[in-house]
């Protein structure tokens, strides 16, 4: 955390905000906003896009955790959320629904900077792996559309899968475009003739 962030602090109590704001300052040089209201919570987060949005709520029930982990868009980035107390199978939820960062006995100054940099930290190797996730799901349905178009090509011209894959490499080179979106309009172009 060496480099200056825009923090957003989603805390209702003002001397609380006040404290929390202290000790971020006290851990660098960071632009923060504190909302101390939960309505409109998403358009606001939203519009400041910060870097790491903090909630320090005392008792959450799971309507509110809903509520505040849709606005402050974990997907979008590290959340990290402060409570009181356990309180069931609320902390899992949280986790499952994107939360970096779950702390229980609430927000103390002096674990402030460590958490926020857990919490940035799981974000970022959470977002690479659906990163991977996705690019994996997308290698795994070009291959079934190349696996169909060669197909296609071999039942066409009696001829082996090596043949037809070079016919579809070829193609795509010959077009200026991937294999993939050869094999795809191939098969789009069958599916059209039948």
């Amino acid at each position: 955390m060496s480099s200056a962030l825009t923090i957003v602090v989603v805390e209702e109590d003002r001397t609380r905000a006040i404290d929390i704001v202290n000790a971020l300052k006290d851990a660098g040089d960071h632009d923060i906003h504190v909302i101390g209201d939960n309505s409109g919570l998403s358009r606001r987060v939203a519009t400041l896009n910060p870097d790491i949005v903090l909630i320090d709520i005392d008792h959450p029930t799971r309507d509110i955790l809903e509520e505040l982990t849709l606005a402050s868009g974990p997907l979008e980035r590290p959340v990290a959320m402060f409570v009181s107390g356990a309180a069931g199978n609320l902390a899992k939820a949280a986790v499952e629904a994107g939360v970096s960062a779950y702390v229980v006995d609430g927000l103390h100054p002096d674990r402030l900077k460590p958490v926020m940099d857990t919490a940035i930290a799981r974000f970022q190797i959470m977002r690479q792996m659906r990163v991977e996730l996705d690019e994996t799901r997308r290698a795994l349905e070009e291959r079934k559309v190349i696996d169909r178009a060669k197909g296609l090509l071999m039942k066409a011209r009696q001829i082996d899968e090596d043949a037809a894959y070079a016919i579809l490499r070829k193609a795509a080179m010959d077009q200026g475009q991937r294999v993939a979106e050869v094999a795809q309009s191939l098969v789009t172009a069958a599916g059209l003739l039948r």
